[in-house]
């Protein structure tokens, strides 16, 4: 096998980079100083289709006879391979028709038709919309081109592997490697592995979607029943028979990380490159960290394939919203406090010197009132479990809900209601200077004069954050209220008419 691959990567190198760009591996100094090894990425987001994909469908591509190129060619993809095909046609001439699944980003889909390629929609996985297009290319005589499961394919893909190796300054200890179908971490293992057996190729796939993680368990391909697909461009529900071939025998690990795990590595690219990858490309950097941190390594060279940037922007906000529970950097916690003026304040103070990221709260009844709170750590799960047993020992019942999937995806953005017995309730929105100790300053302020019955602060990462806030004032106590308020020297406005707040909370 080494000998074939050898001969079908040596032919890819003269073909790729007709179309393909030779991408950066660029030192991580933020991510090195923090893990305590040398971490290199490999930018595969700086080809013109931000993915690797266009190696291994070019090189198949141009491969083609006359007679196939006029047919056609067909594909299934949930994006990038799509953006490969389509230029690689676009580039050879060849008329393409891509398959997408429904759930596909739009971004991609937009990136696949400006590209003049023909797209057709259908199933809501890779796999449904790979079925058709297998159907779609015997009824049209188009020439299928396959993501991974290919020979040739995989070859295309092997040249990240001989750039990586090429390009490093010296021996390099570990390569992580996303998996979706096999394809890029067969041909970079069977490439690496022949230059220098002593190198450790580690697979990370989603653990939404471990279809390589489980043939390699089971010593056989097995089809997941169900996939998720937050990181879309690496959910397969089986991996392919040639790449499951070279896995097991040059592949040494697969790793299995989070949403969150992915979201945070995500951050981390950014702050390395300026650079924001999709889900699935920073897999990776994700199984890496998730590596050191197990097996406690230092001073080794490690490289993360940066496999692609397809995101669509309005997929960041969800992003950042999990990267900071990823890397252990925000702890999300309910408890009940007695509900009466003054124990709020009590609770902020009891929780020391941090900053708040998230404050949810809404008045239930006159004995209990439940919060929800985001919390900033600066020293990972050992200061949450500290800062937890610190509010048990003060007497507050704390639920740990930073790995709860209602609370972080649906809850923390649903505390409230209508409260009946919140009479005299006024809304107010406030900008509180973005600092920590902002909001019990103001609490301090306020003493134990009024009652807040409603609470909902986010940090946004700006100077200023955003506070709506319901307190309960009486017509008799308006004149010393506004008083307060006019002494507070920051923005507010009132909102007592807002339409949403008559609706929803009032």
């Amino acid at each position: 096998m080494l000998n074939k691959y050898k001969k079908l990567i040596a032919e890819a190198c003269t073909r790729v980079y007709e179309v393909a760009k030779k991408t950066t591996l660029d030192y991580a100094p933020e991510l090195s100083l923090r893990h305590k090894n040398t971490i290199w990425l490999k930018r595969e987001d700086q080809q013109p289709v931000f993915s690797y994909k266009l190696r291994g469908a070019y090189n198949l591509m141009a491969t083609l006879t006359e007679k196939e190129r006029q047919q056609g060619v067909i594909t299934a993809s949930a994006g990038n391979h799509a953006q490969g095909v389509a230029l690689a046609a676009q580039k050879l001439g060849v008329n393409a028709l891509i398959v997408m699944p429904k759930t596909t980003p739009e971004i991609k889909i937009t990136s696949v038709k400006r590209l003049d390629a023909n797209v057709v929609l259908h199933g809501n996985t890779y796999d449904e919309a790979k079925d058709y297009a297998i159907e779609l290319a015997g009824e049209k005589t188009m020439t299928y081109v396959p993501p991974y499961d290919h020979p040739v394919v995989i070859a295309g893909q092997a040249t990240v592997g001989v750039e990586i190796l090429d390009q490093h300054p010296g021996p390099i200890d570990i390569i992580f490697v996303p998996v979706g179908g096999g394809g890029l971490i067969a041909g970079i293992a069977v490439y690496a592995k022949e230059r220098n057996p002593m190198i450790k190729i580690i697979g990370v796939e989603s653990d939404e979607a471990p279809c390589m993680y489980h043939a390699l368990e089971a010593g056989e391909r097995i089809v997941l029943e169900r996939i998720g697909i937050f990181a879309d461009g690496a959910a397969v529900r089986q991996v392919g028979e040639e790449p499951f071939q070279i896995a097991q025998m040059f592949v040494d690990e697969v790793l299995l990380v989070t949403n969150d795990e992915v979201c945070a590595a995500v951050q981390d690219i950014f702050e390395d490159t300026r650079s924001i990858p999709e889900p699935a490309g920073a897999l990776a950097l994700a199984g890496l960290k998730q590596y050191v941190k197990r097996e406690k390594i230092t001073n080794k060279d490690l490289v993360a394939i940066f496999s692609g940037a397809n995101v669509n922007f309005d997929r960041l906000r969800h992003i950042a919203e999990l990267s900071a529970l990823g890397e252990h950097r925000e702890a999300l916690i309910a408890t009940t406090i007695p509900e009466r003026p003054g124990s709020f304040r009590a609770f902020c103070h009891d929780l020391g010197p941090r900053l708040i990221t998230e404050f949810n709260y809404r008045y239930a009844d006159t004995k209990e009132a439940h919060v929800f709170a985001g919390i900033q750590l600066r020293h990972g799960i050992e200061e949450k479990n500290a800062l937890i047993q610190h509010l048990t020992e003060k007497g507050y019942k704390v639920v740990d809900l930073s790995n709860d999937e209602v609370a972080k995806m649906h809850v923390r953005y649903m505390v409230g209601g209508h409260a009946s017995h919140a009479v005299n309730e006024r809304l107010y929105r406030f900008e509180f200077p973005e600092r920590s100790g902002a909001l019990l300053h103001f609490l301090t302020q306020m003493g134990e004069r009024w009652n807040i019955s409603l609470f909902h602060y986010r940090n946004h990462g700006a100077a200023y954050g955003r506070v709506l806030m319901g307190i309960q004032v009486s017509d008799k106590e308006r004149a010393e209220f506004q008083k307060f308020l006019d002494g507070l020297e920051m923005q507010y406005w009132e909102e007592n008419n807002n339409p949403a707040y008559k609706m929803f909370l009032s």
